[in-house]
């Protein structure tokens, strides 16, 4: 597998962002909010099957030589990749759709662009999911397929389709235009693909840390997950619907994983 092979693959999660950004140009404000708990909700199922299926369970059986410590670089690569994603919600300034109070360090940053640095943050970590099993791919690591990277990138591509709604109707509602928020929504995507390649390039010149990036881009989704989804799918009010277009997100990534996969 060459890398002129990978590279439309990684574009696919980035095209997922887009077009869940064009929400924007199409959907009333006034069910805006309604629509961004559902995705919300579904976008966190999506990425807690993608990091069981895809990305965990792949870096046990890569590591199954190691007998009953199989789950060692499973472990450190999964914390690992909380730890990262904690650094950089600390030290990035950001704001979350549904506050009005920025996090990380003060910046004069406007409302806007901080906006887009807190999906951005989201991001990142799909990015390095996908471009750890392409590396797989184009290494040759066993277990890893074509076909398997294919169903993550496509899963990860609907997961974003929200993704890019998320950032572009809090924009629109804060008064910037249709197609400023669109705009901002879909360059939120562009980390993706710089991330995958940084990854893959990262793993092809760094012998043995395979299973670690694996489990720590898993570890990375699930801190987004925790830490941002499924607070903002709810923020403060009980409903159901988050919970079942998470249970709705998560069966399809599982279906996909297993279907595409083999």
């Amino acid at each position: 597998m060459a890398w002129s092979e990978i590279l439309p693959l990684l574009l696919i999660p980035f095209a997922g962002t887009v077009i869940g950004a064009a929400t924007v140009l199409f959907v009333g404000e006034k069910s805006a909010d309604k629509v961004r708990r559902a995705l919300l909700g579904f976008a966190s199922g999506v990425m807690v099957a993608a990091s069981v299926w895809s990305l965990l369970i792949p870096a046990m059986n890569e590591s199954a030589e190691m007998g009953r410590f199989a789950w060692v670089p499973a472990t450190v690569g999964f914390l690992l990749g909380v730890l990262f994603m904690l650094a950089l919600d600390t030290f990035t300034p950001h704001l979350h759709p549904d506050s009005d109070k920025p996090e990380g360090p003060e910046s004069k940053l406007g409302r806007s662009s901080m906006l887009v640095l807190a999906v951005t943050l989201h991001n990142i970590p799909e990015g390095m999911a996908v471009g750890v099993v392409a590396a797989g791919v184009l290494t040759g690591e066993v277990g890893m397929t074509f076909a398997g990277a294919l169903a993550l990138a496509i899963g990860l591509a609907i997961q974003n389709i929200p993704e890019g709604a998320i950032i572009s109707l809090p924009l629109r509602s804060s008064g910037n235009s249709r197609s400023r928020a669109f705009g901002y929504g879909a360059l939120s995507g562009l980390v993706e693909p710089i991330s995958a390649v940084l990854t893959i390039l990262c793993i092809e010149y760094l012998s043995g840390v395979f299973p670690y990036m694996l489990a720590f881009a898993a570890g990375a989704m699930i801190y987004v997950v925790v830490e941002e989804l499924i607070p903002e799918s709810h923020d403060g009010h009980h409903s159901n619907t988050p919970t079942i277009a998470f249970a709705i997100g998560f069966a399809l990534m599982m279906v996909l994983d297993v279907a595409l996969g083999q």
